[in-house]
């Protein structure tokens, strides 16, 4: 570090608090959803309290609150809300059954495996959540997996798969959104930097997945009823955005063509229109609680040292712009296996890697990149994600036995790492 401040290891307590309830209580309930996050967060800020005990109570939490409510963490919480509402809007007019029907209507039947894998992609790149496409999609592949002579668990984990590519690349993704807030990059940047990162490794999903299908029994789709209208408000919001233009008002304009266009066929009224608008905000409500209640708790471990000590620790032993780009891969690889939420992750660990990024000199675009890309990566692979349960509850398999697989995660980590070696791409790091 520049400032040679070493920082106090004892501030990043609290953090390791959050991560040992988090990761223990699911290793001992055997279910890593025991332990709302929301919770272990509340419970490390109680312990970050006790951080310096001579300090004022009244001082700590006028820390708390103003980390809690700082400029980018308050537009993070707003950007969430708008793209709930927009994502429940679309999906109660129609638009995810019409999408996911004309994509497999126009499937040949030998590619069957390739074309969920394609349209996941494009769904969750719509919606934004993987989490999301897994729970639309995954009965369609129970569906193929149980017409055809394809494993079960492939195409679930093709499902995923597909989710993450989407959900790593979307405008609208919570992990996008916090990347690139915390990086405070361009949405439209963030998505040319990753796209080309990523692409490989999604054309080397479709390749072995055709392996693996060629010469399995397959059957078409049939009686699949779609409405070409109603995929408009997708495409409308995948184009602006890409243009360069607000999220803000990319989102908010989504939400009215979505609901003009469930008015005009007939699926909504005005009040079913709020009401669906008020649905997509509630279930955004506690990611965005989260968000808040973390940006307070890393003011804090910020304040009394916890982020200059890892600074420290990390940059002591970093050499180069490649060493600090895997740096910050390691920190939200770790922070993803332990946390189970790749959102999360990147929230925790997106200050310290902006840091890390302007220490040495990576380019904004490619820590956002690099953040997201990562978390996406392990959150593919980890059977205790909550993609993996989702999709393991549907089909009422155990969601180890996708691992062997998750064909696109790994291909996304190989991807994520080769970029970093070669230094791409060259005209960020040149």
């Amino acid at each position: 570090m520049k400032d040679n401040t070493r920082g106090n290891p004892l501030a990043l307590l609290p953090l390791l608090v959050f991560v040992a309830l988090f990761i223990g209580t699911g290793i001992i309930a055997r279910d890593f959803q025991a332990m709302p996050i929301t919770v272990a967060v509340i419970i490390a800020i109680v312990a970050a309290m006790f951080i310096k005990p001579k300090d004022r109570l009244n001082e700590k939490i006028g820390i708390l609150t103003r980390g809690a409510g700082r400029e980018n963490i308050m537009l993070m919480v707003l950007i969430f809300l708008l793209a709930g509402a927009f994502s429940q809007v679309a999906e109660n007019m129609g638009a995810v059954e019409s999408t996911v029907n004309l994509g497999l209507s126009l499937l040949p039947s030998n590619l069957l495996l390739i074309g969920l894998f394609i349209i996941c992609c494009f769904i969750s790149i719509s919606m934004g959540t993987s989490t999301g496409t897994v729970v639309a999609l995954a009965p369609i592949a129970i569906g193929i997996a149980g017409q055809t002579d394809l494993s079960l668990a492939l195409a679930l984990a093709t499902v995923i798969g597909g989710a993450m590519f989407g959900d790593n690349l979307s405008v609208i993704s919570d992990t996008t959104i916090v990347s690139t807030q915390s990086q405070e990059v361009k949405m439209a940047d963030k998505f040319k930097t990753n796209f080309f990162i990523v692409l490989p490794g999604a054309i080397a999903t479709i390749i072995i997945l055709w392996f693996i299908s060629s010469g399995q029994t397959t059957t078409p789709a049939t009686d699949l009823d779609y409405n070409l209208f109603k995929v408009l408000p997708y495409l409308a919001v995948l184009v602006i955005a890409l243009l360069g233009v607000n999220v803000l008002i990319v989102l908010s304009g989504g939400i009215v063509f979505a609901g003009l266009v469930g008015v005009l066929d007939g699926s909504y009224t005005f009040t079913s229109f709020v009401a669906a608008a008020g649905e997509g905000i509630g279930n955004m409500q506690n990611i965005a609680i989260i968000a808040i209640l973390i940006g307070g708790l890393i003011a804090l471990i910020q304040h009394y040292g916890g982020i200059d000590y890892l600074l420290h620790f990390i940059t002591s032993r970093i050499r180069s712009r490649r060493g600090a780009e895997f740096g910050i891969a390691a920190l939200v690889s770790a922070t993803d296996l332990s946390t189970a939420n790749n959102t999360i992750s990147i929230i925790i660990t997106g200050p310290l890697a902006r840091n890390i990024a302007d220490e040495y000199g990576v380019d904004r675009r490619k820590s956002a990149s690099v953040l997201d890309i990562f978390a996406a990566a392990f959150q593919g692979l980890i059977p205790y994600g909550g993609q993996m349960l989702a999709a393991a509850g549907l089909a009422a398999i155990s969601p180890v036995a996708m691992i062997p697989y998750s064909i696109y995660p790994a291909m996304l980590l190989i991807c994520g790492i080769i970029a970093i070696l070669i230094g791409f791409p060259r005209k960020l790091d040149a």
